[in-house]
């Protein structure tokens, strides 16, 4: 079974960047590596990505940029370039072009562009690219995670970068997605789906509006039958539902990095 490729979303209308993400998670075939509004962002993301995005879904008008009806072609005509002056140093995504309106369809496709999705998107549209995406990809290994890789996170209108190390869980409520860190509660773009593919095994999912840095697990405790976790170097920590079918996995994961009690029971 090949592993579901890497994407890269650049939509600065939040609603419709929202359920983009949805959409190409819920297909299975794709984790999103980020969300972002702006060309800036999403240039940092293919320099400081610990693996290669497979695909980057582009929409062609982005508010707010310099000849904004085009910035998102500008956009992939830097990247084409970029790959072409480093052939061997850069590897660039292949793009879906995401737009409302196909006036620039012909210089899209010029660029290498390999499919365009019209909005409103649909599941069965965004599923048949996926697929057939995956169908051309013949790639069998990528990286590991870079342990550098720092954590984006907003806090207002400001853009905060946190050491892996500062994370100690990260949250879904309702819409949003948070991380809790030693900066405090701040805001971030990927699902928990995601950031639990991103981050990798010393990240635990316990509940499913919950990740959870077990090194940063200072105790598992039970009150009125339900297992808690209490989490960060936070006074009083961070209290951390354990969802019933998730107890024993999430005791043996904590076990088995410690020494003094037996496993079982």
């Amino acid at each position: 079974m090949r592993e579901p490729l890497r994407a890269l979303i650049l939509e600065d209308e939040w609603p419709a960047r929202n359920y983009l993400v949805q959409l190409v998670e819920q297909s299975g075939l794709a984790h999103v590596v980020a969300a972002v509004p702006t060309p800036a962002l999403a240039s940092e993301t293919l320099s400081t990505s610990p693996g290669p995005i497979d695909v980057a879904f582009v929409d062609i008008h982005l508010a707010g940029e310099q000849d904004a009806s085009r910035a998102g072609l500008t956009w992939i005509e830097n990247v084409a370039a970029q790959a072409q002056q480093n052939p061997g140093d850069f590897m660039a995504p292949r793009i879906v072009l995401t737009t409302a309106s196909s006036e620039h369809a012909m210089r899209a496709f010029d660029l290498g562009v390999v499919d365009y999705l019209l909005k409103p998107f649909t599941e069965g549209r965004v599923r048949k690219t996926l697929e057939r995406l995956l169908a051309a990809d013949h790639r069998t290994a990528r990286p590991l995670l870079d342990p550098e890789i720092r954590i984006a996170a907003r806090e207002g209108r400001s853009v905060r970068f946190l050491d892996r190390k500062d994370a100690f869980a990260f949250e879904a409520e309702g819409r949003g997605c948070y991380v809790h860190a030693t900066q405090g509660r701040l805001d971030v773009d990927l699902s928990l789906t995601s950031l639990e593919a991103v981050l990798g095994p010393s990240f635990l999912r316990v509940h499913r509006n919950w990740l959870v840095s077990l090194t940063h697990v200072q105790a598992m405790d039970r009150q009125t039958g339900d297992w808690t976790l209490l989490v960060g170097p936070g006074d009083p920590p961070l209290r951390v539902q354990v969802a019933r079918d998730r107890i024993a996995t999430v005791r043996d994961r904590l076990l088995a990095s410690a020494i003094g009690l037996r496993r079982e029971g």
